[in-house]
């Protein structure tokens, strides 16, 4: 029997190539061995970076560009995405208030605001969407999701009734917040949070003392924005009645997490998930006699939710066998073999400067794509 059916779902190879790209790849390395066999492409992501990519692509939607206000208040053009079926947009907060919008050397979470992932949000409502799609991760902020609300609306204000300035650092000035111009969208529209982290708002393990120093702070700004974000959280129960303090997930992206929880409809989920459901990827691993998958880097991190990982978990629940090809192969990659994935493959032929091998990505995932099918076959021929 021949291989007759293909499921290509890999992530992007960062700074070489997008997800489509890598199933393009794959495809034509197979071809070689298989060339009358059916291809699918899923390109995939974990919530992060390219999600949004691979959302559209994988939907034949449409990707969107918007001039919206940077972490430092300057304009930055952000993208976000419209899915094929026109009621579902995508959209990644890095994209309008990420930390790589931000010199090393100006990066100030007392400062940095969420403002333009609320300016995106805003995009989207007025397209019509029913329902956005949207991941937190990479945020140069710490403001609790009030610049994103403002960006809707939301007024925060300290006990003279003035508008505090955008960031972390004036939340400990917070005295009331005036609702009433918040968009009404916001309450007839699903929002999906791409979330992986479980970091609650505030402590040890909340926003401001695991992720601020990453985005500049110093040991005495930690204390500031945490105090600050408490805060914030009381002031929020006492004034709205909502609760998120303690709530897993709230603490992501600068509290962007409690933000989206406290101003729209939104529910946190893993990243995996969300691609996984709103590629239909389940649906079209039944038909497949093997599964591909692969990422820039595969090791013992891969099982904490990064895609190789989920989509094994996906095949393996229709009893499909799944190989994986990565740019990078780490320590500990033993452990994946009990989650799903039957074989994992490096792409890198031998020594070479990054830079050529971030540009040789396409041919090299190609060449191991051809000799993967070439082990498949001789392997049924001694079947």
């Amino acid at each position: 029997m021949q291989y007759k059916n293909f499921v290509l779902a890999p992530d992007s190879f960062k700074e070489s190539m997008t997800a489509k790209e890598v199933c393009v790849a794959m495809e034509k390395g197979l071809r070689k061995v298989y060339p009358e066999a059916n291809y699918i492409h899923v390109p995939m992501a974990d919530g992060g970076e390219g999600t949004v990519q691979s959302l559209v692509d994988a939907s034949d939607g449409q990707l969107l560009y918007a001039e919206v206000t940077g972490p430092l208040g300057q304009m930055v053009t952000a993208s976000y995405g419209i899915m094929g079926d026109g009621t579902t947009a995508a959209v990644e907060m890095a994209s309008a208030s990420g930390i790589h919008l931000v010199e090393k050397s100006a990066r100030n979470p007392l400062i940095t605001t969420t403002y333009g992932t609320g300016e995106l949000i805003r995009e989207c409502l007025e397209r019509g969407v029913r329902k956005i799609i949207i991941g937190i991760g990479g945020s140069a902020t710490n403001d609790g999701g009030t610049g994103m609300a403002a960006a809707l609306g939301a007024r925060f204000l300290d006990a003279a009734g003035e508008e505090l300035p955008w960031g972390g650092g004036s939340l400990g000035r917070l005295s009331s917040i005036d609702l009433t111009g918040l968009d009404p969208r916001l309450q007839e529209v699903q929002l999906i949070v791409a979330c992986d982290v479980t970091n609650p708002l505030c402590g040890p393990t909340g926003a401001s003392v695991v992720f601020g120093p990453q985005k500049g702070a110093t040991p005495d700004m930690v204390q500031q924005l945490d105090a600050n974000l408490a805060h914030y959280a009381e002031v929020v129960n006492r004034k709205l009645g909502k609760n998120v303090l303690d709530v897993p997930g709230a603490g992501a992206a600068g509290g962007l997490g409690a933000g989206l929880l406290i101003f729209t409809q939104a529910v946190l989920q893993k990243g995996i998930d969300i691609v996984i459901e709103y590629t239909g990827l389940s649906d079209k691993i039944a038909t497949a006699d093997v599964v591909f998958t692969g990422e820039g880097g595969i090791d013992f991190q891969t099982k904490f939710g990064k895609t190789p990982y989920g989509v094994a978990r996906a095949a393996k629940a229709k009893g499909k066998r799944v190989i994986a090809l990565a740019g990078y192969v780490g320590a500990g990659i033993e452990t994946l073999y009990n989650e799903g994935i039957d074989a994992i493959f490096g792409i890198v032929p031998g020594a070479s400067a990054l830079e050529h091998l971030l540009a040789e990505g396409p041919e090299n995932v190609e060449r191991t794509a051809e000799n993967i099918a070439r082990v498949l076959q001789f392997g049924k021929s001694l079947c």
